[in-house]
């Protein structure tokens, strides 16, 4: 069963960063140019907050996706994702455990999507390829940690993750 979860969590995970393969075409918005991701949260939306405080802060909606029984599953109402995407994981007992940053959002050190690798290396110098990408601490924040989806033309999407979530696995 462990190992079931397991591949469903990464396939989860490979969701979430597809989704973050969606790129906008039009200029960033207002809200995109103030918000950063992390380090506890997006906006209003706050790692850990229960799906009600989420769904309450009016930035979400509702979806459904193959993730574990043990998560549900939304997209931000600014960044929706087609087929079997989401933007943000809540767990039923840890509360909201992943944000996929939308947009051209970045992390307060400046790391966003079309980031190089240079860029992400130079922001934070203890990344290291792992199961779930490329990771990081999170400055200002020790419970959680940045998935970054890297390929060889940079950084293709941002998530903030909280360090005991169990969407992922």
């Amino acid at each position: 069963m462990k190992k079931q979860t397991r591949r469903i969590g990464r396939t989860a995970l490979a969701a979430a960063l597809a989704g973050g393969l969606v790129l906008a075409a039009s200029p960033p918005s207002l809200a995109e140019q103030k918000l950063t991701l992390g380090p506890t949260g997006y906006g209003t939306l706050k790692l850990g907050m229960t799906a009600a405080k989420a769904r309450a802060t009016g930035k979400i909606v509702r979806k459904s996706i193959g993730a574990p029984a043990s998560c549900t599953t939304w997209d931000l109402k600014e960044q929706r994702y087609g087929n079997d995407r989401a933007g943000v994981f809540i767990s039923k007992k840890r509360g909201l455990a992943v944000i996929v940053a939308p947009g051209r959002v970045r992390t307060p050190q400046g790391i966003g999507r079309n980031s190089s690798s240079a860029q992400l290396k130079a922001a934070y110098p203890d990344v290291k390829n792992g199961p779930l990408g490329f990771t990081a601490k999170v400055p200002g924040n020790p419970k959680a940690s940045y998935v970054f989806n890297v390929t060889k033309n940079g950084v293709l999407a941002v998530i903030l993750v909280s360090n005991s979530q169990d969407c992922l696995q």
